[in-house]
């Protein structure tokens, strides 16, 4: 087991040194050619800022994971490792993904446009033979038929995907919740001892660290402040579908069933699934576009009940992790049915809104006074 957790120090060292390298000659390049994300109505940013930091996100993870690999197969007696169906998928899907959001960063592309190519990637994975195919209990629901379990997976990738892209709207928003969400699959699965997946984990978690020090500390006026931009957003949203999935999927070759895999999973994602479903929910109320961009999202809301951008980070990430310490509880603890978890975290998240919005009004109030 030492010998695994190397391989992840490792991974997440050389990805982080690779980060640290990779974003000065990114922010250089933007500077050069003028791609910055200007502020706008709807943009919290009073600055122009370069929106290629994604792009560092694959590679470094990449040569990290490969690298640590290396050392694997040199160290562990011969030990080889095998590429299976679900690999080869996974990474042409990933890459088909990363190219896009670069696309859009550089060109620009419809959401629509964004949204097909997001269903051809993820419905690779099913084929592969990677899909969702047990609820473990959910609302009275265990195995589940591939017929459904497909369309499913592909949906739930699709949204995940889309979930980390739209909440990425402050500073360290979306790369703190994948911190936290891969943090929290790190564990999974290194407690299953998928040591492989733990380390590319781990090299994902890297590369996020100088880009955070880059996106929250850095200044604009010194071009030292960058963006992810969708080439970051979307590759870090498809591999938290693909890692949803992954370890959500009821594989006896893989890993010893596991009554609490899809809580899991679930429950490490809460924030940006349960916002983008609120703010799909207003949209329909409002008639308005489902794809059309708007300033209802939670750290909007917060925003204006006059916290700063900092101050509004630090609250969305503490419930993020307050939510995984309920769930936990309520299930370990407790011993609370998966059904009536899912149902207490709708009430608790319903509750969490119903004060931001009594804040954000008062806050306006005062303004107008």
């Amino acid at each position: 087991m030492i010998e695994y957790i190397f391989f992840m120090i490792l991974a997440f060292g050389l990805s982080s040194l690779c980060g640290f390298v990779f974003i000065p000659h990114i922010l250089n390049f933007c500077k050069k050619r003028n791609l910055y994300d200007m502020p706008g109505a709807r943009k919290v940013h009073r600055n122009a800022v370069p929106r290629l930091g994604g792009v560092s996100f694959m590679p470094s993870m990449l040569l990290a994971f490969v690298v640590a690999m290396l050392f694997y197969n040199y160290t562990m007696d011969g030990e080889k490792i095998g590429v299976n169906l679900w690999s080869i998928f996974f990474f042409v899907s990933l890459l088909l993904i990363y190219c896009v959001g670069i696309i859009d960063d550089v060109i620009g592309l419809t959401a629509k446009t964004k949204f097909v190519v997001q269903i051809v990637a993820a419905s690779l994975l099913p084929f592969s033979g990677l899909y969702i195919n047990n609820f473990y209990g959910l609302f009275g629901i265990y195995e589940i038929p591939f017929y459904i379990g497909a369309p499913l997976t592909v949906f739930m990738i699709v949204f995940i995907d889309n979930a980390m892209n739209l909440i990425d709207g402050i500073d360290g928003l979306a790369g703190g919740l994948a911190m936290l969400s891969l943090l929290g699959f790190l564990y999974c699965f290194s407690r299953e001892g998928l040591w492989i997946y733990a380390t590319l984990i781990a090299g994902l978690m890297g590369v996020l660290v100088p880009y955070m020090y880059f996106n929250i500390w850095g200044k604009a006026e010194n071009n030292r402040k960058i963006f992810m931009g969708d080439s970051g957003s979307l590759t870090l949203g498809f591999i938290l579908g693909f890692l949803f999935v992954k370890f959500a999927m009821d594989n006896p070759q893989v890993m010893p069933f596991r009554k609490d895999s899809l809580l899991l999973s679930f429950t490490l994602l809460i924030v940006p699934l349960f916002d983008v479903v609120r703010v799909i929910f207003v949209r329909l109320k409002n008639r308005k576009p489902l794809f059309m961009a708007d300033k209802n999202h939670i750290h909007h809301l917060l925003i204006d009940t006059g916290l700063n951008q900092h101050q509004t980070l630090v609250v969305i990430l503490a419930l993020a992790i307050a939510f995984t310490v309920f769930n936990m509880f309520l299930y370990v603890v407790a011993s609370v049915y998966f059904t009536s978890i899912v149902l207490l975290d709708v009430l608790l998240y319903g509750l969490v809104h119903y004060v931001i919005s009594n804040r954000q009004k008062g806050h306006k109030a005062g303004l107008k006074n």
